[in-house]
């Protein structure tokens, strides 16, 4: 089987020649990765690694310039103000971009919502690459996934929380229902729009759709199964038929214990089930039995202790359950439960991909 062969087959409940794999870590990962094995770019890792997905850039921003402030913020896409972050940990050293402003933070009335001058249009975006590129990753073999970029990847909680604040949003979800209804339809309509234009440009040649946004926390849903139903099924069953629409299956990434949404997931039409974090009780031999019917399931290693502080034993050990837990049979793809973190050891890196090969059939691949 091409590597495509192997995902589309896996997703149909079927059980491939061998189980499928993807690679998701942070920047600095594939770095320390690349020069281990005397490659420089990131895709000369996921040859080397012989990973079965990749993610295409998408559409490419052409739409008004994003503001830079004098203290070095910048505004994101949603007039976001953030911040460029350092970190160092373990000797390692990696960025990011922290919220700064949230600029419904202080808006009180549908009015004001409605009236923000920084909702984002489906026009801001050049669509014309999307075709061309799903055409040379699947020439390639490869299975295409569609993703977004990570600050602007298809969600509702999320956008919320990075434009209203975390705090308020919780203090919307009680006592300003109508205010969040109303950022959610703009937010909701901005991403049917977006992303059918995308589904359209990609000319059927996306054979993953992945949105993500976080409803789990360690131990539960970050709120009642009801508040849930009313405020955020909605836009999830939306995304979800608009991808359907266009014959693509669909991802949803969410970190955390979502056990208790995962029947409305399924009755909202949800293909892949991804993160399956092992630490959070979701614990992939029980999902499967239970929901394995309905949903096929991407993730499940730890990378909250086994990756960055294992062992390679450690690791193989990890993946030999996955294993067992049903990965040869189809129905899954395996991948560590979010981005590798940056203090993983290279030694271990390698080690789970040659865990992933050697136990789930290509130890000749």
């Amino acid at each position: 089987m091409t590597h495509r062969e192997r995902v589309l087959t896996a997703l149909a409940h079927e059980a491939p020649d061998a189980v499928p794999y993807d690679c998701w870590a942070m920047p600095v990962v594939y770095e320390r990765v690349a020069e281990r094995l005397g490659v420089k770019a990131k895709e000369d890792v996921l040859r080397a690694l012989d990973v079965d997905l990749r993610v295409i850039p998408g559409p490419s921003y052409a739409g008004q310039e994003l503001q830079t402030y004098d203290d070095d913020t910048v505004e994101d896409l949603w007039g976001v103000r953030r911040q460029g972050m350092t970190v160092e940990r373990a000797g390692v050293t990696w960025s990011y971009k922290h919220v700064v402003e949230s600029p419904l933070a202080p808006m009180e009335s549908v009015e004001e919502i409605d009236a923000y001058p920084r909702w984002p249009s489906p026009d801001w975006w050049d669509y014309s690459s999307v075709g061309e590129e799903c055409a040379g990753i699947s020439a390639a073999g490869y299975a295409v996934v569609n993703a977004g970029d990570r600050l602007d990847r298809t969600a509702q909680l999320k956008t919320l929380m990075y434009l209203r604040g975390m705090e308020q949003v919780y203090i919307d979800l009680v006592e300003n229902p109508a205010l969040l209804e109303a950022a959610l339809a703009h937010i909701v309509n901005y991403f049917l729009e977006y992303n059918r234009r995308v589904f359209a440009a990609g000319g059927g040649g996306i054979d993953m759709f992945m949105m993500g946004d976080d409803f789990g926390t360690q131990h539960g849903p970050m709120m009642g199964v009801e508040m849930w139903r009313r405020f955020f099924k909605p836009g999830f069953r939306s995304y979800i038929e608009l991808a359907h629409e266009f014959g693509i299956p669909v991802m949803h990434h969410t970190c955390g214990d979502v056990r208790a949404l995962i029947p409305d997931f399924i009755e909202c039409g949800l293909d892949i089930l991804q993160s399956i974090q092992p630490r959070a009780g979701m614990d992939l031999a029980e999902l499967k039995r239970e929901y394995g019917r309905d949903l096929c399931f991407h993730g499940s290693i730890d990378i909250q202790h086994t990756m960055p502080y294992g062992t390679p034993e450690d690791i193989r050990a990890e993946v030999a359950e996955r294993m067992g837990a049903g990965a040869r049979d189809g129905g899954v793809i395996l991948c560590t439960a979010h981005n590798i973190p940056a203090e993983t050891p290279v030694d271990n890196v390698l080690a789970l991909f040659d865990a992933y090969r050697e136990l789930g059939g290509r130890a000749d691949g």
